[in-house]
């Protein structure tokens, strides 16, 4: 594309460009107002699918002998418990018989001799080392026909999977005839980083899209996470169990699953579905309201509180966000363009938290509610470094804001007369019900945030104002525009506010105000803390209300 010559100016206080509206259009840059609130991010990662190995069976020949016919004949089919799957002729199993049979009649076992009982307990156990069911064994009681042939019967439900003999092969004690799954429900196996796999829990659900089947998404649940991290690719197994009674998951078929975690690590998390349940603490599918045991393992429920869910709704942790593009790295560092007013852009190092496809966290460095730039940004440091300011090419003498209360010149204000000290008193007094209705969490009412806004306006225009305080109450003016919404929206743009109106009134106040305004802080506020002013009076934190009242400090 044709470069476009950008207009602009250095800042003049080492650290900020003016780009003018006109440029700005031109170029294309845009702005987003940085946000307090939750944030979750989304591990992404692929694995496949593979068998519980739970529910595999292994079927071998109890007694040697030949396979004379086999009903299971190929991979694949399905088999319901009890079905039929081969027929195997065995002498030893003959002889077996005819031993039980004659125990029963009081006879001998080869050598050996006792009781009626002992004898028969004794052969009947040897025909269930032999593979024998108790329905079979119960046939021969009833029928005293020894059989040369037994049939051999599927222990459970699910598909044969592997056929390791055909009919005519003599096999031998322990050898392999087939092998079955249970594909009532399958494993996906996932690879994740240590500090993912760290901010994953048991039971957490997770989300998987299968190759083969694309659109569709099936939810499982986390059944184990491997202690010990595979040493040559750097990675923790992850096993999540799905049910899969349509049978449309398949063994072997890759996956892409998602997991949305907490960007802020927790002791506890809110889960609906698992709040105040028991869960088996080997299949995380099977939650219950009630303890008792697990039908699948016969291991105690446990309840779900353990694993680190709370019962009940928990308080969202706040973290202040920018779009993910607002951020430019440089080596160790991060940086933002803040438009600290209109078509005023400072360069701010901040400290980077986690980061999701849109979003990243900021952990020091940037307050909520300000504008920072999101398109545009190297044009911005182009014109930085043009005018010898800090930039990307140095990050480290860009500003970097130290966490703690909102720092002040230490000198007497002017007191403003006349119409001008009114407005003064005017626009703090709609400010201090601005902050006794956040305190109180309601919205700001509108009757207040007009009155702010007029009285704004008005000192901006006066004269005897300085220009030091005008250039902040236009910058509290632009803030306060944005407290128009929701409680949140509102608490966002306070700060920006207070940090206007704090600078402003270290230049001149109003007759009223000239000695009733205590500053507080508290630390607690995402994004560096939060200051903000009152009249005196109890200490009443606008950023928490209720969650915090009393929460902060006199400065």
């Amino acid at each position: 594309m044709e470069l476009v010559e950008a207009v602009g100016g250095g800042g003049g206080d080492g650290k900020s460009v003016t780009i003018e509206a006109a440029a700005r259009r031109l170029v294309g840059i845009q702005t987003a107002t940085s946000k307090l609130g939750s944030l979750n991010r989304v591990i992404r990662t692929i694995g496949s699918i593979d068998y519980d190995e739970s529910k595999l069976a292994t079927i071998s020949a109890y007694v040697d002998g030949r396979l004379e016919e086999m009903y299971a004949n190929y991979a694949g089919v399905r088999v319901n418990k009890g079905d039929d799957l081969a027929l195997i002729y065995s002498p030893q199993l003959y002889s077996a018989q005819t031993e039980f049979i004659s125990s029963m009649d009081g006879g001998s076992i080869g050598r050996f001799a006792a009781s009626e009982t002992n004898l028969n307990e004794m052969a009947r156990q040897n025909l269930t080392e032999l593979g024998m069911t108790e329905t079979q064994i119960e046939q021969l009681r009833k029928s005293r026909k020894p059989q040369s042939r037994i049939r051999i019967k599927s222990p459970q439900t699910g598909t044969v999977i592997e056929k390791s003999a055909v009919e005519g092969d003599y096999v031998k004690t322990g050898q392999k005839i087939y092998r079955i799954a249970d594909l009532s429900s399958v494993w996906l196996m996932l690879d994740l980083f240590p500090d993912d796999a760290s901010a994953v829990r048991f039971g957490q659900q997770v989300e998987a899209e299968i190759q083969s089947r694309p659109g569709e998404v099936f939810t499982g649940r986390v059944a184990f996470i491997d202690p010990i991290v595979n040493p040559r690719s750097r990675t923790v197994r992850v096993r999540v169990e799905i049910l899969n009674f349509d049978r449309k998951l398949r063994p072997g078929d890759y996956a892409t699953a998602r997991i949305t975690v907490p960007t802020v690590a927790t002791d506890l998390v809110y889960d609906p579905a698992l709040a105040g349940k028991y869960i088996s603490p080997m299949h995380p599918q099977v939650i219950r309201d009630e303890s008792g045991e697990c039908p699948l393992c016969g291991m105690d429920l446990v309840p779900t509180s353990t694993l680190g869910f709370s019962p009940t709704p928990l308080p969202q942790q706040k973290v202040v966000t920018v779009p993910r593009d607002a951020v430019l790295l440089a080596g160790s560092n991060s940086v933002l363009y803040v438009e600290t007013e209109p078509g005023r852009f400072e360069i701010r190092r901040v400290t980077l938290g986690a980061m999701n496809r849109d979003e990243a966290v900021i952990v020091e460095g940037l307050a909520a509610g300000e504008t920072v730039a999101t398109e545009g940004n190297f044009l911005i440091d182009s014109q930085m470094q043009l005018a010898g300011n800090p930039s990307l090419m140095d990050p480290s003498r860009a500003t970097r804001f130290a966490p703690g209360p909102l720092q002040l010149p230490a000198v007497d204000p002017i007191v403003l007369a006349g119409e001008s000290g009114q407005w003064f008193d005017h626009a703090y007094q709609a400010y201090f019900e601005i902050q006794s209705a956040l305190a109180a969490d309601t919205t700001p009412s509108p009757v207040s945030l007009n009155s702010l806004h007029e009285n704004l306006s008005r000192l901006e225009l006066a004269a005897d104002v300085p220009d030091g305080a005008q250039k902040e109450l236009a910058a509290a003016r632009r803030s306060a525009g944005r407290m128009d919404g929701s409680i949140e929206t509102a608490r966002e743009a306070f700060r920006g506010v207070s940090h206007a109106m704090l600078r402003a009134a270290a230049v001149a106040r109003g007759p009223e105000t000239a000695n009733s305004l205590s500053h507080y802080y508290c630390p607690m506020v995402p994004g560096d803390g939060g200051d903000w002013m009152q009249p005196g009076g109890e200490l009443m934190n606008p950023y928490w209300g209720s969650e915090m009242l009393h929460c902060g400090e006199l400065v």
